[in-house]
């Protein structure tokens, strides 16, 4: 596998152009890749820095990546020797990415290649079950009380709940109403599950469907309110939607550390279809002269 396989394009509708027919042939597996690119194409401004390329051998696109130079790359699956190509690649025009997220054995693979190009030590940071949707098996018995799109109204308390969701799992961000706008969890469409008086105890937002697919993300609940099968609920509730509204592929990410949130979705129809893997990049500083 020669590093110039891999051909590079800061241009998301020439990117897609390209390799759009190989994201949508497995919308389940590329959900990330098909839900970013489709808000880089809308969003020019976000698009700004970010380096596109995709793996072409036999006439046909065999993978791709994105991402700043400096920032987190996101790669489809790869072999060894083509995640070891593209690290080559990346290293010679200049990039020191910040960290890589793939499925586990791209991930790993390109972490490997990633430190025997650098140096960079890679750390494991966080370790996620992929999910699609079979047939959906309610819970039983269902909470009382019923789902409802968020409105208007909802604006400050949906805010408040995806500060805390983002706490939970460890993301660094700022949500505000200042901020709101530029953070990933404004794009999503959300519904609440509330109680029979009207009190909202558990959310799910989806992602606008791309290529036929629809991920589930965030699924949140307040701490003292969980155990109760308001997740589950809720979780049901903005499937069934997704499915009614024409979703082919409807998929969810889970954290591998969590039992819960992994028993939780399978019980109500979700499958495993891979494991993924996000490694951070330390790099050593150069000694001063």
């Amino acid at each position: 596998m020669r590093p110039d396989d891999w051909h590079l394009t800061d241009d998301v509708d020439d990117f897609l152009a390209r390799a759009g027919d190989f994201l949508r042939s497995r919308p389940a597996l590329h959900t990330m890749p098909l839900t970013v690119t489709e808000k880089l194409r809308t969003r020019e401004a976000d698009a700004y820095g970010v380096v596109f390329g995709w793996l072409e051998s036999g006439g046909e696109v065999r993978a791709i990546f994105y991402g700043a130079p400096s920032r987190i790359l996101s790669v489809t699956s790869l072999a060894p020797e083509q995640a070891d190509s593209l690290a080559a690649h990346l290293v010679a025009l200049g990039h020191s990415h910040s960290s890589v997220s793939a499925d586990q054995g791209t991930a790993t693979a390109f972490a490997e290649a990633w430190q025997r190009h650098t140096g960079a030590t890679p750390t494991l940071r966080v370790r996620l079950h992929l999910y699609r949707l079979s047939t959906i098996t309610p819970l039983e018995p269902v909470p009382a009380g019923q789902g409802r799109l968020v409105g208007d109204r909802d604006h400050e308390h949906l805010m408040r709940w995806c500060r805390e969701f983002a706490a939970d799992v460890g993301e660094v961000v700022t949500i505000d109403a200042a901020s709101w706008a530029g953070t990933r969890f404004a794009e999503k469409r959300y519904t609440l599950w509330e109680t029979p008086d009207g009190t909202p105890v558990s959310m799910a937002g989806v992602n606008p469907m791309v290529a036929g697919q629809v991920r589930v993300d965030p699924v949140y609940t307040p701490a003292h309110l969980r155990g109760r099968g308001y997740a589950g609920a809720v979780t049901v509730e903005v499937s069934r939607a997704a499915l009614a509204a024409g979703a082919t592929d409807v998929v969810l990410f889970t954290n591998a550390a969590n039992p819960t949130s992994n028993a939780l979705y399978q019980r109500i129809g979700y499958l495993p279809i891979t494991d993924w893997a996000t490694y951070d990049f330390a790099y050593v500083e150069p000694e001063a002269s």
